[in-house]
């Protein structure tokens, strides 16, 4: 395992973290982990050297930190560092901070959180967490130990993230950085101001919530086997993250044992600087060949869910996509045409999605072209 600085604290961080938000789960329900293989994944990363475990609040329905928690008895909390996120768009006054905070610290059995985060801040969130003086809150349970560090994750422009970068003394932020996403919100400019500043960048959704692990489409493919080294996909995205110095440490949310084992090999292959210009030419092409395929920029994360008319959102984007990407129109409207209550067309421009997507995606309009493309 590689480590690497984190900003300017003296923790060397595992240049791979775990991420909980995708853990395995029983069924179909998001909420219910399969607890003994969770908890075997996230072991065996800390016995093979991750020391940094994020997870959150509202991850599979409230019980990521539940289940982060179990997994850390035994001696593993002293080998780890965890990551935890204060929903904010739950608080609406120091009460609420302070009740969620002492719920996660006996979810996760702990008696403090090393890295302790504000979780999707956007313009809307800021403001409010400004109007109720949340800087006062973070003081207090700065000094009362609860947590050790504070930080921000981030879903908005990138005017918005460096106003937020210069607003407090931040140690880290987590933004979404990926060969998909350089100059989209915070991106590749975001990146480097915030590690000017002396902030660790932790990076979120490495793979575009697992698209770019996919078995790629083949103008892709064909980019790729003008490699001189052959590298799966996932290991091309990972690498290219890695290659920068600015990037602290890359989450992965994995949800197999095989995932993590693969995971902990690439990072313990690759470090600053791995990359040939040649390579780094390479993907910049295959970046420009996706986006010119892909339809909608959704990481299926799930936060626009449960919609009120019974809309599986992140599904309708998906098959989209699939459709667009790899030429599977007749595949992909036979999956749609068989979940009649699931389908775009369902929609009644309510909106209550759109105040809830990381994205800011126009769910609404974008909803109505997967309605007519699938009508073809």
């Amino acid at each position: 395992m590689n480590y690497r600085p984190f900003g300017k604290t003296d923790f060397k961080v595992s240049a791979l973290g775990f991420g909980a938000m995708r853990l395995p789960i029983l069924g179909s329900d998001y909420s219910k982990i399969d607890e003994e293989k969770a908890i075997e994944m996230l072991q065996y990363a800390m016995d093979n050297g991750i020391n940094y475990i994020d997870t959150a609040y509202v991850y599979h329905g409230g019980n990521s930190e539940v289940v982060v928690g179990k997994a850390l008895k035994g001696g593993y909390r002293e080998k780890v560092k965890i990551a935890t996120k204060l929903p904010v768009w739950q608080v609406n006054g120091l009460d609420d901070a302070e009740r969620i905070l002492d719920e996660q610290l006996k979810r996760l059995n702990t008696s403090y959180i090393d890295f302790y985060l504000l979780h999707a801040l956007n313009k809307d969130h800021w403001k409010k967490l400004k109007e109720i003086n949340i800087f006062k809150w973070i003081e207090k349970v700065l000094n009362e130990g609860k947590i050790k560090y504070i930080g921000f994750s981030f879903h908005d422009d990138l005017n918005t993230f460096k106003e937020i970068v210069d607003s407090y003394n931040w140690t880290f932020c987590q933004i979404q950085y990926n060969i998909l996403n350089r100059n989209y919100q915070a991106g590749e400019e975001g990146l480097k101001y915030a590690a000017s500043k002396g902030l660790a960048v932790v990076i979120m959704e490495p793979l575009l919530g697992g698209r770019l692990a996919k078995e790629p489409p083949h103008e892709i493919k064909q980019l790729w086997e003008k490699a001189h080294i052959k590298r799966t996909p996932v290991e091309w995205a990972l690498a290219w993250l890695w290659n920068q110095k600015e990037v602290s440490v890359v989450l992965s949310g994995m949800s197999t044992l095989e995932q993590v084992k693969q995971n902990i090999e690439y990072a313990s292959k690759y470090n600053i600087g791995c990359l040939t210009v040649e390579e780094l030419e390479l993907v910049e092409k295959v970046a420009q060949k996706y986006n010119e395929l892909r339809k909608v920029n959704c990481t299926e994360c799930k936060y626009c869910m449960p919609c009120p008319q019974g809309i599986d959102i992140p599904w309708n984007f998906n098959i989209y996509n699939q459709a667009s990407m790899y030429n599977m129109f007749e595949e992909m409207k036979n999956d749609y045409l068989k979940k009649e209550k699931e389908r775009a067309e369902n929609c009644i421009e309510c909106g209550v999605c759109e105040t809830k997507c990381p994205q800011n995606l126009p769910i609404r309009k974008l909803l109505k072209e997967v309605a007519a493309y699938f009508s073809k």
